[in-house]
């Protein structure tokens, strides 16, 4: 199936079509607090630019990407730092 992070990368990609996709696996610095796997892949940081986010405020750029990637929020993802942003912003 791949690791988590191929996963998100594939559904996001599927699903937004982005110009500018960072994933970072955060998981080391979690390491100990509450929902941290010893197999790491539990605590991720995105950056996703996309023309899909035009128009949307933060709150439905954000939804749409939980909704996008709710199977591994269900389970291996404990966390999920994102900033979902449209081409030109910063």
């Amino acid at each position: 199936m791949g690791s988590v992070a191929d996963r998100l990368r594939a559904k996001l990609e599927a699903a937004f079509r982005p110009q500018t996709l960072q994933i970072v696996d955060d998981s080391a610095r979690h390491q100990g607090h509450a929902g941290a796997r010893p197999e790491g892949e539990s605590h991720f940081t995105v950056t996703i630019v996309s023309d899909a986010f035009s128009g949307l405020g933060r709150v439905e750029r954000q939804r749409r990407v939980y909704a996008a990637v709710a199977e591994e929020l269900a389970g291996p993802v404990h966390a999920l730092a994102l900033k979902a942003l449209a081409p030109g912003e910063g």
